[in-house]
């Protein structure tokens, strides 16, 4: 079974990884979603990292705030592709956390996103695109979201815009 595992290094989290967990469920893909935390529970993140890629998780999204690093330990126990999310957690509005999501060394890599509900998001979408490799029945679904979404830009257009001849 070919599925997605997102973990958030905290419960206060979840409200915005919702939205990641949320999109899964409108393409039909499948996710796990546990807390595990980097720093406050190693060795749970680092048993379930390994169950999950027994089970067959093909993409690990890992969402924390702060400047931990949950991601960063993420992509030091897997092969397989990590997308960060970086979390508006602190007095830097997320700032801290992007950095040391986005900072990592060569041959560690980590696909990191915006802060927040679009990185999120976006977090999904990606994790999609990375299964459709080999999904084409995915591919189809992406591809059609895609035409859905330059649709609605136009039909939004339409209700309120002024072209000069």
């Amino acid at each position: 079974m070919k599925f997605v595992s997102i973990i958030m290094g905290s419960k206060s989290d979840f409200e915005v990884m919702k939205s990641c967990s949320d999109t899964f469920e409108a393409f039909g893909v499948k996710y796990e979603l546990i807390i595990s935390s980097a720093h406050r529970s190693p060795e749970r993140t680092k048993t379930y990292i390994q169950t999950a890629e027994k089970k067959g998780a093909r993409v690990f999204i890992a969402a924390a705030g702060m400047a931990a690093h949950l991601a960063g330990v993420l992509a030091s126990k897997t092969v397989r592709p990590v997308i960060g999310v970086p979390m508006s957690a602190s007095a830097l509005s997320g700032i801290d956390a992007l950095l040391s999501t986005v900072q990592m060394p060569a041959g560690m890599p980590v696909a990191t996103v915006a802060i927040g509900k679009a990185g999120a998001i976006n977090s999904a979408y990606l994790a999609m695109q990375i299964l459709a490799l080999d999904d084409e029945e995915l591919s189809i679904k992406l591809k059609e979201d895609r035409i859905a979404k330059a649709k609605q830009v136009e039909m939004d257009s339409s209700t309120i815009e002024t072209i000069l001849e």
